[in-house]
This record gives structure tokens, C-alpha cells and sequence, in this order.
């Protein structure tokens, strides 16, 4: 394990002393985009498979990938893929989510900043959709970090290998492991990055804005009055 000066030394050279983490699920539409944006930035990128049959796997290994199989569920795969990363930081990135120019400065900043060894960042949420429905929700985003400290994971998550050790890292749980860990994290720990983290609004086209913000809300407000995960799973689809 590297002593904070060793990474904070790493973190000023070419490349960062992370590894990013990416849950996949046929997830091989928008893979390439997604892992190509990372370039050689970081010091590795772990690719946690939950059973792919579309080719995710041949293109991972292709655009140079480190391979782990997990059983399928996000807290698995992305808990998986902590345990066997080998950088002082961990970058958990969704598989249809590309992360904007200037993400390794962003990322390089918060790694040297002293004090952040036990704090967490997230990018700011964005969907590659020109809809003002799209912007509208852009904007709730925003707020409910600003107000709550809470970002999803498909705005990313930077941190420390070391403190999200002692916090128990991901839980193997089949829904809401972002916010569950966000909660650990505690609000007065996330920082808010300026690089947008930009998602496929795929869901949302097809679910309609308002019917998909609806019911992820719904699933939030059950899980905050305590209703076991495995039973939200099944209404999230």
C-alpha cells in the first residue's frame, strides 16, 4: 500500500494512481466510448463482468482492460473489482457513462489536496441528450447534491482505497449500494468536481422523463423508510 506522499508524488506524473471500476452487463454498445475516454490516464482500469453475452468481455480485453467476473448486481461486481485493484484510489465509473475533458486534472487536483485521504468525490451529472427535459433534471441533479450530499453512481465515485476500506466499501446489495455507501461517506464528505460526467439517456427516452425520475424518487423515499433492497429491486426492473 502507498503512503499518501507516494501517491500525492504519483498523482503529479503522467499517469494517476487510480483504479477505475467498471460494473458491466452487455454493456458493449457505448463501451467503447467509455473506455477510450480514459486513454492511459489511469494507472489501470478493472472491467467486473456479471455474465456478459454481447461481447462486453472481447472488447474490454481489446481496449486493454483487466478482466474480473463477479456474479451479476452493481455493490457485487464494483465490490469485486475494489478487492482486486492494486492503485491507492478507486474511480467507480457506470459502464454508460463517459467522463468530460479535463476529468484527470479534476481527479489530480483532488488526490493532491491534503485532508481529502477521508473524503469521497463525484463528477456533476449530465445526459447526452439535447431534450430541455434532459437540462431540467440536470438541474435536480445538481440541487440534491448541493442540499443533500447525495450524487447516484452514475456521477461517478473518487476515493481512497484506504478509507473506503474502513468504511466496508460496497455492500452486496442488489439496489441503491451508491447511496448506501454515499450515506457512509457521510454529506460533509463529498466534494462536487467541475468535470460533467455524461450518461446515456437511453432509460429515460424510453421510460419518459417524468415516469422514470417518478420512480426513482418512489424507490429512494421506500429505502429511506427502510424497505429491504431486494424487494426495491424488483420494481426497478
Amino acid at each position: 500500500m502507498r503512503t499518501s506522499k507516494e501517491q500525492n508524488e504519483c498523482a503529479g506524473g503522467s499517469k494517476l494512481d487510480i483504479s477505475v471500476v467498471i460494473p458491466t452487463l452487455n454493456a458493449v454498445d457505448g463501451r467503447e466510448s467509455t473506455l477510450a475516454n480514459l486513454g492511459d490516464a489511469a494507472s489501470e482500469v478493472i472491467v467486473v463482468d456479471g455474465g456478459s453475452s454481447d461481447g462486453t468481455l472481447l472488447l474490454a480485453e481489446q481496449l486493454g482492460a483487466r478482466l474480473v467476473k463477479a456474479e451479476r448486481g452493481r455493490g457485487v461486481q464494483m465490490r469485486a473489482g475494489a478487492a482486486a485493484a492494486r492503485g491507492g484510489w478507486l474511480l467507480f465509473l457506470h459502464a454508460d457513462t463517459k467522463l468530460g475533458e479535463g476529468w484527470q486534472e479534476d481527479v489530480r487536483r483532488f488526490i493532491g489536496q491534503p485532508g481529502n485521504e477521508s473524503r469521497a468525490a463525484a463528477f456533476c451529472f449530465k445526459l447526452d441528450d439535447g431534450d430541455r427535459a434532459a437540462r431540467r433534471l440536470e438541474r435536480l441533479v445538481a440541487w440534491r447534491c448541493r442540499r443533500f450530499g447525495l450524487p447516484y453512481g452514475d456521477q461517478g465515485l473518487l476515493i481512497q482505497r484506504v478509507f473506503y476500506e474502513r468504511l466496508g466499501g460496497f455492500k452486496p446489495i442488489p439496489l441503491m449500494e451508491d447511496v448506501d455507501l454515499v450515506r457512509r461517506i457521510g454529506r460533509q464528505n463529498i466534494v462536487m468536481l467541475d468535470t460533467d460526467a455524461v450518461t446515456s439517456a437511453a432509460r429515460y427516452r424510453r421510460n419518459g422523463y417524468w415516469r422514470r425520475s417518478a420512480r426513482n424518487l418512489l424507490l429512494l423515499s421506500l429505502y429511506w423508510l427502510g424497505v429491504p433492497p431486494r424487494l426495491l429491486v424488483r420494481a426497478y426492473g
